[in-house]
């Protein structure tokens, strides 16, 4: 095989191994999040099953082109049929999410990295170079860099300009196109790969209706919500982000409008900055002209992905684009509240968005005497060791804090968390019958 069609073909093996684990750790976020232990174990399971593919390809003895050609094949099924948004939503439909997730991985992104894991051990075979290092290193090297520029291009680029499904559909095409040039085909293996391309373009092209970013799945849907007209929610990775209907004046989901009671109403909130970590669909601030709002999120795309489909009207407030941690460390602004509601999935809060460093952050944008709000989703018994610790943990930055539980015969329930940047004062101590101060404590309280 000349050297230029031999690296052509691992540079494709590259870039599409390495964008099918970028593409598939997209996917998983609206049904298990992106936190490390869903990220972790599923670049372990993607090395493994690459490692087990050098050693598989390193036992071809014959047939090379014809073996690297099939495993094109098959993977650009696997990548254009099985990563396709659809597809991974029926997977988590009808299933736990645990065994959904060791379907996903196992049936379709560790096969997939097993097949192209073969491909520079059989190529090497057909290079013509003085050393057997020499070989491996030069096909190594464009192999690799197929796959730094595919993590690149797809997560930055494609995904960034068109979707998901384009940086899906791309793969799924190139190994077809790798197909072709590691082996003329023949006319069935012709059928199959023109079949095998239709199979991903069709299983892609429904998902350019999905508004989906290189951060999220978005979602408007009609509901049925009694006392409410013509309502639709916002959907963002599987979860109600948020709810609007068509009275005047509109009506939002429950936990919106607490916010905005305790906010306008409990805390008589008049020409204030409020700042709104997450944005949803922008409801905190819509049609309400008495405070100043300024939205910070790490997708660039929701606010018009939100006025468009969701509001269809514009959102009020500033809007920053970036990651709310890093907003509240190097802000030098101050604010008379933070609200706190970010998610990744349906329950799951991003793990550096929940730290006690975090809230600490969170209260130096506060002004002195200012109010933190976060809206949470536990067990509304607060009985979780998840919501026990979370609750301690935002307690250590802030002191005692009200929590209001809005659902609390559900399983799973909004939880208002209420703070205040007071200072603190002397350190709290039990009652007890032998030496009881609770008449002395009420006595000099305000």
């Amino acid at each position: 095989m000349h050297p230029r069609l031999l690296f052509t073909i691992v540079f494709i093996e590259g870039y599409c191994s390495l964008g099918a684990e970028i593409i598939a750790l997209r996917r998983l976020i609206p049904h298990v999040g992106s936190s490390i232990v869903i990220t972790a174990p599923t670049i372990g399971l993607f090395l493994l099953a690459l490692a087990l593919g050098y050693h598989s390809g390193s036992r071809v003895a014959a047939d090379y082109r014809a073996v690297v050609a099939r495993n094109f094949l098959i993977s650009a099924a696997l990548m254009g049929a099985g990563l396709a948004g659809g597809s991974v939503s029926a997977i988590f439909a009808g299933t736990s999410a645990v065994m959904a997730y060791l379907i996903f991985v196992g049936a379709i992104l560790c096969p997939l990295a097993w097949l192209l894991g073969q491909t520079v051990p059989i190529l090497t075979n057909l290079m013509r170079a003085q050393r057997s290092g020499e070989a491996a290193g030069r096909a190594l090297y464009w192999s690799t860099l197929g796959s730094f520029l595919g993590s690149v291009t797809l997560s930055l680029g494609v995904m960034q300009l068109f979707g998901v499904w384009a940086a899906v559909l791309l793969g799924a095409l190139m190994l077809v196109g790798g197909a072709v040039l590691v082996q003329r085909p023949r006319p069935l293996a012709a059928a199959l790969l023109v079949a095998v391309a239709g199979l991903g373009i069709a299983a892609n092209l429904d998902d350019r209706q999905r508004a989906d970013t290189a951060y999220a799945d978005y979602e408007v849907e009609a509901v049925a919500r009694e006392g409410m007209q013509s309502p639709r929610v916002f959907r963002v990775n599987n979860q109600v982000a948020s709810l609007i209907d068509s009275s005047e004046p509109p009506r939002h989901t429950r936990y919106v409008q607490h916010l905005r009671q305790v906010l306008l109403d409990d805390l008589g909130f008049r020409d204030r900055d409020i700042l709104v970590l997450g944005a949803g669909g922008f409801t905190l601030s819509h049609r309400e002209p008495a405070n100043r709002y300024t939205y910070v999120d790490i997708d660039p795309a929701i606010r018009a992905i939100a006025e468009r489909d969701f509001l269809r009207e514009p959102a009020r407030g500033e809007f920053v684009a970036t990651d709310a941690r890093r907003f509240v460390i190097e802000t030098a602004r101050r604010f008379d509240a933070v609200v706190v509601d970010v998610y990744s999935a349906r329950t799951s809060i991003p793990g550096h968005l929940v730290t006690r460093e975090f809230w600490r952050d969170t209260r130096h944008a506060l002004k002195p005497g200012g109010v933190m709000l976060a809206n949470l989703i536990l067990d509304g018994k607060l009985a979780s060791p998840y919501a026990r610790n979370l609750l301690a943990t935002i307690e250590s930055a802030y002191g005692r804090c009200a929590v209001e539980v809005l659902w609390k015969a559900a399983e799973r329930s909004n939880v208002i968390v209420s703070c205040f940047a007071s200072e603190a004062g002397e350190a709290a101590r039990i009652y007890v019958d032998e030496r009881n101060l609770a008449d002395l404590d009420s006595a000099r309280s305000p």
